[in-house]
């Protein structure tokens, strides 16, 4: 059975997707069968594989709202063990449809648990919001990864965000538990990004990875091209970074 793990955080901008399409790829690579899950109505996720949100006959607003087979609207990717449940425009307004449905905390769950069994990890890649998109998100999960900007902000809402799944757990999914916490953007140069990573330290303790993912331009253009860091800069620092990550992710599962 599948470990489900939500990347999330309500702020914006930390590197969420980016770590998502990453770390699932890294993962992959090492044999891992991964699904990549996108209800973020942005599509960024799904636009990081190359997938055309826009020409999406079927994407999991259809199995989260209609009820439909996900076995027919998961697409694979360029890589062999790795899987995505698409997202496309259709996804923003599903928060309103789904506040006439009943159980609607839990309609990803329900619409998963047909799947579980062919992955080893599924992750979750969240809107920056707290919705019921995001909510569904919490409710199935196993643990949350939450990524981190080396900015002076960066622990600006992470009280709400404690907060948020300290809710879920009371009421939804009381296995709910943190599973990591990524720093990104990280320049080891300047004085900021090693403060911060200080402050987050000193917050989390041991649940951040000792692997921080540098502020590298390759990272940033590899989605406008809809490809991975592995395929656009393979040798590049982002390459290389997130490759740790995902080594040090599979030893703290062990």
């Amino acid at each position: 059975m599948a470990k489900i793990v939500a990347v999330f955080n309500q702020k914006g901008g930390v590197g969420k997707t980016t770590t998502n399409i990453n770390l699932t790829t890294a993962l992959s690579m090492q044999g891992y069968r991964v699904l990549v899950i996108d209800i973020d109505p942005q599509g960024n996720t799904s636009s990081g594989f190359g997938i055309d949100k826009y020409k999406l006959e079927k994407s999991v607003y259809d199995g989260i709202i209609h009820g439909d087979n996900l076995k027919e609207i998961i697409l694979t990717t360029t890589f062999k063990n790795l899987h995505i449940l698409p997202s496309n425009p259709d996804l923003a307004g599903a928060e309103i449809e789904l506040t006439n449905l009943t159980q609607r905390e839990l309609c990803l769950k329900n619409a998963i648990k047909d799947i579980e069994e062919f992955y080893d990890f599924i992750f979750i890649d969240c809107p920056p919001s707290l919705g019921l998109l995001t909510i569904n998100a919490l409710a199935v999960t196993h643990s949350v990864l939450i990524p981190i900007q080396c900015e002076y902000y960066a622990l600006e809402g992470v009280g709400q965000l404690m907060n948020t799944i300290s809710l879920v757990k009371q009421g939804l999914n009381p296995q709910l538990k943190i599973e990591g916490v990524v720093m990104t953007m990280f320049d080891s140069r300047t004085n900021l990004s090693n403060q911060v990573v200080d402050e987050v330290v000193d917050f989390f303790k041991e649940k951040v990875y000792e692997t921080m993912i540098p502020r590298n331009i390759k990272l940033a253009e590899a989605p406008s091209y809809g490809q991975t860091i592995f395929e656009y800069a393979n040798t590049s620092k982002g390459s290389k970074a997130y490759l740790a990550l995902a080594k040090e992710f599979i030893q703290r599962q062990e």
